[in-house]
C-alpha cells in the first residue's frame, strides 16, 4: 500500500511539467511552447535510456524496486510509457489540447486508481469510470472553451483509463493511452462539431 501511494504521488508530480509552463508563460521568462516540446523530447528520451539500462543493460536502482510494478520487472515500465505518451501531445497538439491531456494522465489516473478496487477486469467499475469522466472533464474545462471538445477529452482519457487493451499477450498500459486519447478526440471535437 505504502509503494502504491508513492506511485500515485510520483504520477502526479507530472503535473509539475504543465505547471512550470504556464508558470512561466505567465511571467514571461522565455519557455515557449517550443522550447517546452524540445524539453519533453528530451525527457522522453531519458526515461527510454534509462529503460535501456534497465532492460539491456542491468541497472538496478532502488528506486525501481520501490517504484515499479511486478509485472513491469522484464518490460518497458510504466513511467517510460508516460514520458513517451506526454511528449507525443506535446509534439502533435497546441497547448490547449496537450495540456489537459498531460494532467488527466499526472492527474486523473492516479485518482481514478483511488477509488479503483485493483481488480483485473476488462472494463472497470462504473465509479471508476465515472471518476475519471469526471475528473478528466474538470481538467479540461479550463483549457477548452468548446463543451464538446471538454466531452471529447474526457471520454478519450476515460476510456484509455477503464477499458483494458490486450494485444496477444501484450497489455497496451494506459500511461500510453490516456493521454493520446484524450488529445486526438478533442481535436476532432474542435475541428468537426460545429460550436
Amino acid at each position: 500500500m505504502a509503494d502504491e501511494l508513492k506511485r500515485r504521488l510520483v504520477h502526479a508530480s507530472g503535473s509539475g511539467l504543465v505547471a512550470l509552463y504556464l508558470l512561466a508563460n505567465y511571467l514571461e521568462v522565455g519557455l515557449t511552447w517550443q522550447y517546452f516540446r524540445v524539453l519533453m523530447v528530451v525527457l522522453a528520451v531519458g526515461a527510454i535510456g534509462l529503460e535501456f539500462l534497465r532492460l539491456r543493460v542491468g541497472l538496478e536502482w532502488w528506486l525501481y524496486d520501490k517504484l515499479t510494478r511486478e509485472y513491469e520487472q522484464d518490460q518497458f515500465a510504466g513511467y517510460g510509457y508516460y514520458m513517451v505518451s506526454m511528449t507525443i501531445v506535446v509534439v502533435v497538439f497546441p497547448p490547449a489540447i496537450a495540456l489537459p491531456a498531460m494532467l488527466m494522465l499526472a492527474l486523473g489516473d492516479p485518482i481514478s486508481g483511488a477509488v479503483s478496487d485493483d481488480s483485473l477486469r476488462r472494463v472497470k467499475s462504473p465509479k471508476v469510470l465515472a471518476t475519471m469522466f469526471v475528473v478528466s472533464g474538470a481538467i479540461a474545462a479550463p483549457f477548452l472553451a468548446n463543451p464538446a471538445a471538454i466531452v471529447a477529452a474526457a471520454l478519450g482519457a476515460t476510456v484509455a483509463d477503464g477499458i483494458t487493451v490486450r494485444i496477444g499477450d501484450f497489455i497496451v498500459d494506459d500511461n500510453l493511452t490516456i493521454p493520446i486519447y484524450a488529445a486526438v478526440l478533442a481535436w476532432l471535437a474542435l475541428e468537426f462539431v460545429p460550436v
